[in-house]
């Protein structure tokens, strides 16, 4: 489901959850602002009996083990009170990745020039999966330069941000070394604001924290 605009809860995503899924975002997403955090995404699937995956990064777009933690016990007492879901779960923590999903029109603008996936809800062009390249990104959608044109397809496709059902970065060479670059600066920002001596590497790859319900 996409929706654009803040709700009451202070919700910026474009992309958003639907069900049980948005119940919960509803729960988790303002107390995770509260404590310098921004949801990414609420999944529950059927994986491993019953797991609940909570994306979410700090305002940099780092997010360490140890936040993951922090969030972790920030939500799993929310989540025990307001009882969501009436069976046993995996409660599983994580940080969006470097092919992260795309779900603020800011994800999409600041990663301009990176190949993505995007699913829509509606026909685009008679199409509803596109891969390519994000040549613009603007406050009312994206340009998309496609990937591999078929033919009679035009090489670019411009997708409104009110079509899009799902949206995520592609795994590239470029997007690994871009994402980890701007990673390691991050940290060493952050660390520097809490007067700390910035490592000389960065972490990689995504971070997670597992506990049962």
């Amino acid at each position: 489901m996409t929706e654009t605009g803040a709700d009451r809860n202070g919700d910026d995503r474009i992309i958003r959850e639907t069900g049980i899924d948005a119940r919960i975002a509803a729960i988790v997403g303002p107390a995770l602002a509260g404590q310098g955090f921004r949801l990414v995404r609420v999944r529950l699937s059927g994986q491993n009996g019953l797991t609940l995956q909570i994306m979410a990064e700090r305002l940099d777009g780092t997010m360490t083990v140890e936040d993951c933690e922090e969030a972790s016990r920030l939500i799993s007492p929310l989540l025990d009170v307001e009882d969501p879901i009436d069976k046993a779960y995996h409660l599983e923590i994580s940080s969006p990745g470097i092919d992260r999903p795309l779900v603020r029109v800011a994800d999409f603008e600041g990663w301009t020039g990176n190949l993505a996936k995007v699913d829509t809800s509606v026909m685009v062009e008679g199409r509803k999966r596109f891969k390519g390249r994000i040549a613009e990104a603007d406050g009312a959608g994206i340009l998309l330069e496609r990937d591999q044109a078929s033919y009679g397809d035009e090489p670019s496709v411009r997708i409104p941000y009110e079509a899009i059902q799902e949206a995520r970065l592609v795994l590239t060479d470029d997007l690994i070394r871009e994402a980890l670059a701007r990673d390691k600066k991050a940290r060493q920002e952050a660390k520097k604001r809490r007067g700390e001596p910035a490592d000389e590497e960065g972490d990689e790859g995504e971070e997670s924290f597992d506990e049962r319900h």
